[in-house]
């Protein structure tokens, strides 16, 4: 791997750190793309490294971070100098980074290993509109099946609560409230009712081992308290264990309909990780369910994913029988913001 490739790639995410509110992230970052590294194991890693290690790749510049992060929130003390909240200036930042890459290297060589894996609890903010949506749409209880689950966080959004408009919607008795900026018209009020949940994911952390509650912490930001608080208070509700699995293969068995309730299928940032042959297999999949849906027992999929345009992720939504489209507005890739906007894109055949 070149050095410029290196460089373009902590570059990168400088910027988009920097796009999503983390001052002390985008420094960093930016520190690795510009200074001179450390001799030692975890620099011959990195500049030895096969592939894209890019945001859009690999993200061995986010696998950096929560090495980083990780061991600040275990105690190291070089880290805890330079880290937030305490003041730190760019020279002292990269000296204490420097020191640790050497000192460390065992520890972030081990996270390195593997993928970054966060479960943003604030993406939780759409899933709760839409789920007072479709209630108010349908009147029955919802089945939710998540994929790409993590540890289970967002499948638990009918616990939280949503802020907006001087209202609140979603739990009465909320494990932690959302207040996302919001633009567009407020949801209906019709509170939903979660008849059954279920997920699946192909590393699932388990929110009661310490090992992955490190690993959920580790990947927020330093500088965004904010975050860490929604996830701990998120791990605190966490009950229902994520199934160990391929997305697709995990659908087989769990497209059936039940009477009385409406089925809702949905990702938030994760349907953009499957290969696309996997992709198109779990559309088919999801389009031949629908045929069959009844109105007794609709299928709804619901999507918080890229899709090219700016700003955030689409929420797009499918509804059987009809198969009729939603545009249902945008959001915040970590769930700052939304615009809800609910749009027919489609009129039933």
């Amino acid at each position: 791997m070149t050095a410029t490739a290196i460089s373009a790639a902590f570059a990168a995410q400088a910027a988009a750190c920097d796009s999503l509110g983390s001052p002390f992230m985008e420094r960093l970052m930016r520190l690795c793309a510009t200074q001179a590294w450390p001799a030692g194991a975890v620099t011959d890693r990195i500049h030895g490294w096969t592939g894209d290690l890019g945001p859009n790749g690999q993200s061995v510049p986010l696998r950096l971070a929560g090495a980083l992060h990780a061991l600040r929130l275990q105690g190291n003390t070089t880290l805890a100098q330079v880290y937030p909240p305490q003041a730190y200036d760019a020279a002292t930042l990269w000296a204490a980074v420097t020191e640790v890459l050497v000192s460390e290297e065992a520890a972030i060589l081990h996270w390195l290993d593997s993928p970054p894996q966060t479960n943003e609890v604030r993406r939780s903010a759409p899933v709760i509109a839409l789920g007072h949506w479709l209630t108010d749409r349908f009147g029955l209880p919802l089945r939710c099946s998540e994929l790409g689950a993590s540890a289970g966080l967002n499948l638990h959004w009918d616990d939280y609560a949503l802020a907006v408009g001087g209202q609140s919607f979603g739990s009465a008795a909320p494990a932690l409230m959302l207040r996302p900026d919001w633009t567009g018209p407020l949801p209906p009020q019709t509170q939903p009712l979660v008849s059954a949940r279920a997920g699946v994911d192909l590393n699932p952390l388990d929110p009661q081992s310490p090992a992955d509650r490190l690993r959920l912490q580790a990947y927020l930001w330093p500088d965004q308290p904010e975050r860490l608080a929604l996830t701990e208070a998120a791990i605190a509700n966490a009950r229902t264990p994520i199934t160990k699995g391929d997305a697709i293969d995990w659908l087989t068995g769990h497209l059936d309909h039940h009477a009385g309730q409406v089925h809702v299928l949905y990702t938030t940032i994760a349907w953009q990780y499957l290969p696309v042959a996997l992709q198109e297999r779990g559309t088919a999949m999801i389009n031949a369910a629908g045929r069959t849906a009844r109105d007794d027992a609709p299928l709804a999929w619901f999507g918080m994913e890229p899709d090219g345009a700016r700003p955030g992720a689409a929420l797009t939504l499918r509804l059987w029988p009809g198969d009729l489209t939603f545009a249902l507005g945008r959001a915040d890739f970590h769930g700052r913001w939304v615009h809800w906007n609910p749009v027919q894109t489609s009129k039933k055949d």
